[in-house]
């Protein structure tokens, strides 16, 4: 799997949507044993995943070497693409496409660049380099998705790409319910529902209740439920969704309408918990101690560097029933 960004621990904690267990082997690759390859499509920070002929010390020879040695059932035209992860092996990877074509030439394969049928990545990573089929590319359209271009915009709404990665660890996935207490312009209801998932969002202000349902009736078609709430006070039974995901609201926010922002996010915790067996907090500071006193259990932590201003803490949030 090749991850993208500079978190490979939150990468690959993402790809745990796609992929059993990933273990991160080397500076932006993680290996899996198994895949469901129609989900690794929506991941948001993993760019590629490929079926593993094997892998070696990071130069062309010994990648050569491997090849030359590998067994090789693949039919069709073949291309050779190499990448050095982050520029840190420093070895030139058309040197990589070239000797490793090579290869494929004198096994009987036939180049095609444009348009082959199978590709074959060579990827340098560190000291290692990993070599194997190209199976899956994920969708990388976020950019079509702006939030200063949807049809409601607030200031401080997240991008598209944390936004699908936060969906995805909740549990987003066809067939799914997930939920929004926080909604604001329902960014992250987008995304889960463009994996698949029935988006529910709830905020506690008319205007962005109103502004998220039409953002998602642009961007999405079918099952999906925005309603002026308080997070504190859901309005659905227990166990009604398969996720929960929100982002709170930040420290300079002291009070939010009757709430201290410790009672809002302190509550907004239990009620997740009461509706959901899983789920995620975003916010600009720690909540574990009150996550925990909601009865979650903290599966992970993650900070994640906005602007030198913002740091967003991510809380995986599990129930251990």
């Amino acid at each position: 799997m090749e991850l993208a960004g500079e978190d490979d621990a939150f990468a690959a904690y993402e790809a745990r949507a796609a992929a059993g267990e990933p273990e991160l082997a080397a500076p932006g690759v993680a290996l899996a044993r198994t895949l469901d390859a129609a989900r690794a499509r929506t991941l948001a920070y993993t760019r590629r995943v490929s079926d593993v002929v094997g892998h070696t010390a990071a130069s062309v020879e010994s990648a050569r070497t491997l090849l030359e040695a590998a067994s090789l059932s693949r039919e069709g035209t073949v291309a050779v693409r190499a990448r050095d992860v982050r520029g840190e092996s420093g070895v030139s990877t058309g040197d990589a496409e070239r000797e490793l074509g090579g290869v494929l030439v004198d096994r009987g394969y036939a180049v095609d660049l444009d348009d082959p049928d199978n590709v074959l990545r060579v990827i340098f990573a560190g000291e290692r380099c990993f070599v194997g089929w190209l199976l899956v590319e994920s969708v990388r359209d976020y950019g079509s998705r702006k939030p200063t271009d949807r049809p409601f915009f607030q200031p401080g709404s997240m991008a598209p790409l944390d936004a699908r990665a936060f969906a995805n660890i909740a549990g987003a996935k066809p067939g799914a319910r997930i939920l929004d207490p926080m909604c604001g312009t329902g960014g992250t209801l987008i995304e889960a529902g463009l994996v698949g998932a029935a988006p529910v969002g709830v905020d506690a202000q008319a205007k962005m209740a109103a502004g998220a349902r039409t953002n998602l009736d642009a961007y999405l078609d079918g099952d999906t439920h925005v309603v002026r709430g308080d997070a504190t006070a859901l309005p659905f039974r227990d166990d009604a969704v398969d996720g929960v995901v929100f982002d709170a609201p930040y420290g300079r926010q002291s009070k939010i309408a009757r709430h201290t922002l410790r009672d809002l996010v302190s509550g907004a915790l239990e009620e997740a918990r009461r509706v959901a067996p899983q789920g995620v907090l975003v916010a600009d500071r720690s909540w574990c101690d009150e996550a925990e006193d909601a009865g979650w259990t903290v599966d992970a932590t993650f900070e994640r560097r906005v602007h030198r201003s913002l740091v967003r803490h991510v809380h995986v949030l599990r129930s251990d029933e």
